[in-house]
């Protein structure tokens, strides 16, 4: 037996608002029910779910795994969501990575294997 793959679920403030920022981000949206919305790029998946308390998406996140991370990184940096502290750079951990906040406060971390 294997596990196969993970889908992080988040929280969202504003419906509108995040559907535009994961839209915008190279995700489409596959799903919108009421107080839920699932995206899709490739072959991540992120499912988010509708809260009224901002801390909660301020408090969490994801780590993506990618290739080719300096054209992602190159790409998203044009959207000027990049984190402040989040610039791409290799980590000690022998991952190079940068990180982005999606319009509640939700980091997502990308990050490139390069041992």
């Amino acid at each position: 037996m294997a596990l196969l793959t993970a889908t992080p679920i988040l929280a969202f403030l504003d419906k509108d608002e995040t559907i535009t920022f994961y839209t915008q981000i190279g995700f489409e949206c596959n799903a919108n029910w009421d107080g839920y919305l699932m995206f899709k790029r490739d072959n991540i998946s992120i499912h988010l779910w509708q809260c009224n308390d901002e801390n909660i998406p301020k408090n969490t996140g994801c780590y993506v795994y990618v290739d080719q991370i300096q054209d992602l990184y190159q790409e998203l940096s044009k959207l000027n969501i990049i984190h402040p502290n989040g610039k791409l750079e290799t980590k000690p951990w022998g991952m190079k990575q940068f990180s982005i906040l999606d319009n509640s406060g939700n980091i997502i971390h990308f990050g490139q294997n390069i041992n």
